[in-house]
């Protein structure tokens, strides 16, 4: 991309830029009608009508110096010197052309200039006093360094607000494509909750639901209790579902509510059990990790509850929990057979995101089929030692 190539103009930009160089004109071509009057009692035909067609020309070949800046700016500079009233219009051309910042263009149309104004000396019968030609050469030479100097600052103040425009449009970008990634990351992490949140209870309900739907043989108790479980199950989900949209809705300055630890495990089980899971929890943990290592820990029984739930009714379940700081924290949740109806299909999203949630804790997570048909959800969640830490 040419950095110095200018914006075209507008009709107004245009007139009135044209209108100026005209203006600068009329002075020189006023003076050069009186030093004629003076000295020859008349101005003559060609400065009455030579003189403002040539300027003419000169105006209106200026409107394609953009297009055709180099050709423009060398024609109209030769043909004004044959021109007083092109003054301005040779002027506008220097100025234009210096605006490309091109030394070579510069100065091969600024010597064009001033040479050409010394033949146009003699186009009008005026007198020069002796001595003066120091001033014919200095003179077009000054007008011209002046109008090339403003031409190149006028260049200079272009390329710089088209930097800072294509820079402000380049962190406009920037900004936008931020902003779409924090919205995907955003709507990643609310999906991942809201599976955290739903996928659970849901399948302790829907097991409890199925229950009823196939045993007959239960007594009234027994289906009071299957039927409280399913509208506990219900309202929790149905409350943890409104945590999770409240912190959507939630001002930024406002506090989440507490996350899952690894201290709820045990509730988890217990709701579990409530639900109709045969499921049993060892743990040999020592000590209280981050909450980023013991939330993860809790979203990770709370999985393999909810596939066992879902993919093998009737299997126990065994939970292990054992780690100490300075080393790790290892997880297993294994199930055995289905020993129920057939397993339904499974969506695969629950891993995904839950391999995702192990990977920014940095740990490891492995799920996989075993021998007794059952399945084995295991991770492995470092757990630094704070105390060290803090020594170190």
């Amino acid at each position: 991309m040419n950095t110095d190539a200018a914006p075209r103009l507008g009709w107004w930009q245009q007139t009135w830029r044209l209108a100026a160089a005209a203006a600068v004109g009329i002075p020189a071509w006023l003076s050069t009608g009186a030093v004629l009057h003076w000295q020859a009692d008349e101005t003559g035909s060609w400065f009455l009508t030579g003189d403002p067609l040539v300027a003419l020309g000169c105006l209106t070949a200026l409107v394609w110096r953009r297009r055709f800046p180099f050709a423009v700016a060398m024609t109209v500079a030769i043909a004004s010197t044959a021109s007083t009233l092109a003054t301005g219009a040779a002027l506008l051309a220097l100025g234009s052309i210096s605006a490309r910042r091109r030394p070579v263009e510069i100065g091969v149309v600024g010597l064009a200039y001033v040479t050409a104004s010394q033949f146009a000396i003699g186009l009008y019968p005026v007198e020069s006093p002796p001595g003066s030609l120091w001033f014919q050469l200095a003179f077009p030479a000054l007008t011209a360094g002046i109008a090339v100097a403003v031409g190149i600052a006028v260049g200079a103040r272009r390329v710089e607000v088209r930097f800072l425009r294509e820079r402000a449009e380049s962190a406009e970008r920037e900004q936008t494509a931020r902003a779409a990634q924090a919205r995907a990351l955003e709507r990643n992490r609310i999906a991942r909750e809201m599976h955290d949140v739903l996928a659970h209870r849901i399948s302790l309900v829907a097991m409890q639901a199925g229950v009823l739907g196939h045993r007959s043989d239960l007594a009234a108790e027994e289906n009071r209790v299957l039927v409280r479980g399913i509208a506990e199950g219900s309202h929790q989900a149905l409350e943890e579902l409104r945590d999770v949209l409240g912190v959507l809705r939630a001002d930024p300055g406002r506090p989440e509510p507490p996350q899952p630890s690894l201290d709820l495990i045990p509730d988890l089980v217990a709701d579990a059990r409530t639900s109709g899971l045969d499921v049993t929890l060892t743990t040999t943990v020592t000590g209280t990790p981050s909450d980023v290592v013991g939330r993860t820990c809790y979203r990770i029984v709370q999985e393999g509850l909810t596939n066992a739930a879902k993919h093998a009714p009737g299997a126990r379940v065994h939970i292990t929990l054992d780690g100490t700081a300075g080393a790790q924290l290892d997880v297993s949740v294994h199930n055995s057979a289905a020993t129920k109806a057939a397993p339904r299909p499974a969506s695969g999203f629950g891993l995904l995101g839950l391999t995702e949630r192990v990977d920014l804790a940095g740990g490891k997570l492995d799920h996989r089929p075993t021998p007794d048909d059952g399945y084995l959800l295991t991770a492995q969640l470092p757990w630094p030692d704070p105390t060290h830490e803090k020594r170190s």
